[in-house]
């Protein structure tokens, strides 16, 4: 078997932020097949600390960046994962990120240099006889890694993955000396980001090889519009840029076997669950479509343009359902606008729940400003549930729009619009209230979306060769 370390700061199913998680839990499993031994490092925070109950301690590392760590061996959820067991940086209430107030912690630049620090240590010196052949690193947490391999003359190679490119990992000058940084690389040229450290500019610098999450996505991070004041080094680096496709888990997003509903393969099933789901949100049976909307709420998630747009929809029949939370004044919004029966709304997150939704849902909205790759679109066509999606990143490359063409040929698997405004958003609602009234052209979309590849067979077969590539350069 070939070696490899992932670094990360989230992965499914021991914690989750967001969809970072879901890729560094899934593509282990998925790249063992085919020879490649990927073994996870991971902050030992109390939710992971509390499911690796089981570990052994197999490093110590004295002052780490303000305290005495070790790391951990354990085996949890089909993953072989090193913790690293530091409680003055990760012993905390809140998210990853977050103290219990909301605000980010004063040293998230220091935390997750730490967890860089100890990925380019195994790197370099190995760990209980194992060794990566390179490391691959997830967004700006693990961006200072490749930094730290170079001053360590590049032990192994390595490559690094943007899932958002909106997080940049940004700290103080006065911070160089406290995060092992040299100052003769704080220039335009090397870590310096408008008069700051970026620890993911570091590992855009620093690293082998950059990847994204989806084919548009890397075309769109070397534009102005996207590329958040990265696009010149990544243009300057677009040999070196590839995007690949996430995957989602095709045993927990199954509706044959899904235990949170009952089992469906046929559209009366999913008319089941359609009902079912209207009576637990308290709508009443439509002879319109059921949308849903399983978000974060926010601003890139284009959701103020749902909140325009969704007059329209209702006034043809259209009902929807939404669970999310996030930016306070959207969740206000949304629960104002459930005072309409056909809305319904539940502030917060639960994935139960998410589950029964993807089921009973006629269509899945994805309105985001931007979108590296997205998941809910892929849960969407797994489920039979028509994705609604704005022409952005991922959601472009996923999703083949009900044209006409498209629609003669057989191919149509959802809908898309652009520009990402309200008005074409409302467009695309209305195109879904029209094509849902045609049941066999309805159907015929349906089974087009369930028969799409949306595991993680292709993807991981792209990133076995880029590793192969990284791995032993010509």
């Amino acid at each position: 078997m070939r070696t490899a370390l992932s670094v990360t700061s989230e992965c499914a199913p021991l914690v989750k932020t967001g969809g970072l998680a879901d890729v560094a839990g899934a593509l282990p499993g998925a790249m063992a097949p085919l020879g490649w031994d990927i073994r996870t490092l991971l902050p030992g925070y109390p939710r992971v600390m509390e499911q690796a109950k089981r570990s052994k301690a197999v490093a110590d590392i004295p002052d780490l960046f303000g305290g005495d760590a070790a790391v951990l061996k354990a085996r949890v959820a089909g993953l072989d994962l090193y913790i690293l067991d530091a409680p003055h940086l990760y012993d905390r209430p809140g998210t990853p990120y977050l103290d219990d107030q909301g605000y980010d912690y004063w040293d998230n630049p220091e935390r997750f240099a730490a967890l860089c620090w100890v990925a380019a240590e195994i790197a370099e010196n190995g760990i209980e006889g194992w060794k990566p052949e390179l490391l691959h690193c997830h967004d700006w947490q693990a961006g200072l890694a490749p930094y730290y391999l170079m001053k360590r003359d590049r032990p192994v190679p390595s490559l690094i993955t943007i899932h958002n490119i909106a997080f940049q990992g940004l700290a103080p000058a006065d911070r160089m000396g406290a995060l092992r940084l040299d100052g003769v690389d704080f220039n335009a040229d090397g870590i310096e980001y408008w008069g700051q450290v970026s620890a993911l500019k570091a590992g855009l610098v620093y690293s082998d090889r950059i990847t994204t999450v989806s084919p548009t996505y890397a075309r769109e991070l070397m534009t102005h519009e996207f590329g958040m004041g990265m696009e010149g080094l990544l243009q300057a680096r677009a040999g070196d840029l590839s995007g690949i496709l996430n995957g989602i888990d095709l045993d927990v997003w199954n509706p044959a076997t899904d235990p949170e509903i009952a089992t469906f393969k046929t559209a009366r099933g999913k008319s089941r669950a359609k009902s079912r789901l209207q009576k637990e949100m308290g709508l009443a049976k439509s002879d319109g479509p059921l949308a849903v909307v399983i978000s974060r709420l926010s601003h890139q998630k284009g959701l103020d343009l749902l909140l325009e747009a969704l007059p329209a929809f209702l006034d043809r029949g259209g009902q929807l359902a939404l669970l999310g939370s996030g930016d306070k004044g959207l969740e206000r919004a949304f629960a104002e606008a459930a005072g309409h029966p056909n809305v319904a709304v539940r502030i917060g997150y639960d994935e139960a729940l998410s589950h029964r939704m993807m089921a009973g849902g006629d269509a899945i909205l994805v309105p985001s400003r931007f979108e590296p790759c997205g998941l809910t679109q892929l849960y969407g066509l797994r489920y039979g549930t028509i994705p609604v999606v704005a022409m952005t990143g991922g959601l472009v490359d996923t999703v083949i729009n009900a044209s006409p063409m498209a629609l003669r040929s057989g191919v149509a698997t959802g809908l898309q619009f652009g520009p990402i405004t309200a008005h074409a958003m409302a467009g695309a609602l209305m195109r879904l209230t029209e094509l849902y009234a045609e049941p066999e052209t309805w159907a015929q979309l349906q089974a087009n979306a369930m028969r799409q590849e949306v595991g993680w067979n292709a993807s991981a077969a792209e990133y076995a060769a880029l590793y192969q590539e990284v791995a032993e350069p010509s």
